[in-house]
């Protein structure tokens, strides 16, 4: 008993420090994108290329409709057109996208069709890119998910960070944000969305530069995929942001994050379903990056709150194990704020608050993406291989 209480003190106490120092670095992160973004906004937006919009749908969602629209409401003073490409004319997506479009005249929108993949590329969303790529008038463009809503000054502020010739690609970070009336599962993903991986992505940033993109959207030009080895190859891959973010930081390419912060709009899932979801992104980010991803399992603070915790309880030093928690939970309590008043995001109190049970799942999570390769995505079964290659399992 003595040797298992001995090594339960002190994966607590290795654990607890290791995320105490990672929280104060999360705060230095955001401190840092807090002035870069005020200061980025005070700057003229006087780039103004021309760019296509690129839009991938694969059927519909809920508040699709509210996503579309803010696309078509981009004031934009240069010239730009607007692009949505489905496997299908009859997918619903595409058939709202078009509803959406007659409301909005004055924008030049095109909607195309794919048709299925073909067995070389497991992402279907790089071949809806690859098919926009080939009618897409402008040689910049703005990418983005279904799940993304923005404000009327997105696409203005997205393309000033390509406004250096050097820069290649810039993506941005995210506000979770669950729709009105979503169960307690979908607000724990879209805060784990808000927090925890902007959080990764501004300490990365501050250690290092930024080596990889957010696929939720991306200002990039036609070249990058280029020089990236084309769709076919990206094609390939799960985490097809990733591979084109780090393959382009390799070659010398400037890739950044961007301070504009959209909305990523979360379903309102059952909680098998949301864990589900929400692993499938922990399986690819092993894959695509192991030693990091093994890493990240010593940033989480509450999990070793609850073991300290236990150390307490069973040692016989009740109060000291709940204070060590209670120390844990302020760690992830200072950790959301700092990354929600950073993001501007209008819920942060409440957000705020229940990060520490998110932070627990997020542990609970990661464990679990060492269990296995394969996952489950829209009525498939796939393998992730080494480096985030996918494998279709049918």
């Amino acid at each position: 008993m003595r040797l298992f209480l001995q090594i339960l003190f002190w994966v607590a106490a290795v654990g607890s420090v290791t995320s105490s120092l990672y929280c104060l670095m999360v705060m230095v992160a955001a401190a840092r994108f807090g002035l870069r973004k005020r200061r980025e906004q005070s700057v003229p937006a006087d780039f103004l290329p021309a760019v296509s919009m690129l839009k991938p749908l694969h059927g519909t969602e809920e508040g699709i409709e509210q996503n579309i629209a803010s696309f078509f409401e981009q004031e934009y003073p240069g010239e730009w057109e607007l692009i949505f490409c489905a496997r299908q004319q009859s997918d619903e997506g595409l058939q709202l996208a078009l509803e959406v479009g007659k409301r909005y005249p004055q924008v030049a929108a095109r909607y195309v069709t794919c048709g299925e993949p073909p067995p070389q590329f497991h992402n279907a969303k790089v071949y809806s890119l690859a098919t926009m790529d080939a009618v897409a008038k402008y040689d910049l463009y703005v990418t983005s998910d279904a799940d993304v809503r923005v404000g009327p000054d997105y696409l203005l502020r997205m393309v000033q960070t390509l406004k250096d010739p050097r820069m290649g690609l810039a993506s941005c970070v995210y506000i979770g944000t669950a729709h009105p009336g979503a169960g307690f599962a979908s607000q724990l993903d879209a805060v784990g969305k808000s927090v925890e991986m902007s959080s990764g992505v501004l300490v990365a940033d501050l250690l290092e530069g930024t080596k990889f993109a957010l696929g939720a959207t991306m200002a990039v030009r036609r070249k990058s995929f280029q020089d990236v080895g084309g769709f076919e190859e990206l094609g390939q891959f799960y985490a097809d942001d990733f591979v084109i973010g780090n393959r382009l930081a390799a070659r010398g390419t400037g890739v950044r994050i961007a301070t504009y912060v959209i909305r990523l709009m979360v379903q309102n899932s059952p909680s098998s379903l949301s864990f589900r979801n929400q692993l499938r992104w922990m399986q690819s980010t092993r894959r695509s990056r192991p030693w990091g991803h093994l890493g990240s399992g010593l940033t989480f603070a509450t999990p070793f709150g609850l073991l300290g915790m236990a150390w307490g309880l069973l040692s016989g030093h009740v109060w000291l194990g709940v204070l060590w928690l209670a120390a844990m939970v302020l760690n992830r309590w200072l950790q959301a704020m700092a990354i929600l008043a950073a993001l501007g995001d209008p819920d942060r109190f409440y957000n705020t608050l229940i990060y520490p049970l998110r932070d627990l799942l997020g542990s609970i999570l990661w464990l679990r993406s060492y269990a296995g390769e394969n996952f489950y995505y829209r009525g498939k079964v796939y393998a992730l291989k080494h480096g985030g290659r996918v494998e279709d399992r049918g």
